[in-house]
């Protein structure tokens, strides 16, 4: 192996004059000095600034909120954006759903078979659960039998885990439902 050449030092000795030019011309600060120095808040310090910023969140949630129920894409959760899902939003709040009174008749035969716990009348409220409950399954088959056949018309594909989201919008009360309903009942979407 070669050995590299040797540097030459081509400086000559400086004067003070150039030392104290090359220096900083102050002391170095303590350790103390520079965490004091960064030491700042992450949010507002002030009472008025928290409360401006809490108010600013508000406004921003209730903003977002509104946009959601509204139904504007920007603020849709993801497993609601989209033409396809807007499409299909559509046409089940334009029909009369099973699932829509699913819930309060679920728990009216609840209230009845509690009520009449050993009785024959218990035995067909349950029976009339497990009829509904089969009318339900039957209605969303339905359904998303013939939105398949929409939704490939108008789009050309189906997107994924379409039946389950025709199944939870279907479940809901269609005033509790998120993003509000859009159409009138019987205001299709045209295909």
């Amino acid at each position: 192996m070669a050995k590299a050449a040797p540097k030459t030092n081509t400086t000559v000795n400086p004067s003070e004059a150039e030392l104290l030019e090359q220096g900083k011309g102050r002391p170095t600060p303590s350790r103390r000095e520079r965490e004091a120095a960064n030491r700042r808040p992450l949010v507002g310090n002030s009472p008025a600034d928290k409360k401006a910023a809490r108010a600013r969140l508000n406004t921003e949630r209730e903003k977002a909120r509104v946009g959601m129920a509204n139904g504007e894409e920007r603020y849709l959760p993801a497993k609601d954006r989209g033409e396809q899902r807007r499409f299909v939003r559509d046409w089940i709040d334009a029909r009369w759903n099973i699932g829509e009174v699913m819930m309060p008749v679920l728990v009216l035969f609840l209230i009845v078979g509690f009520a009449a716990s050993q009785t024959v009348l218990a035995s067909y409220a349950l029976l009339l659960v497990w009829a509904f409950v089969a009318l339900f399954v039957l209605d969303c088959v339905v359904l998303w039998l013939s939105l398949r056949k929409k939704l490939t018309n108008k789009f050309g594909t189906m997107q994924r885990g379409t039946f389950l989201y025709i199944l939870t919008r279907t479940w809901q009360l269609r005033f509790l439902r998120l993003p509000k309903p859009q159409v009138g009942r019987r205001q299709y979407p045209t295909v």
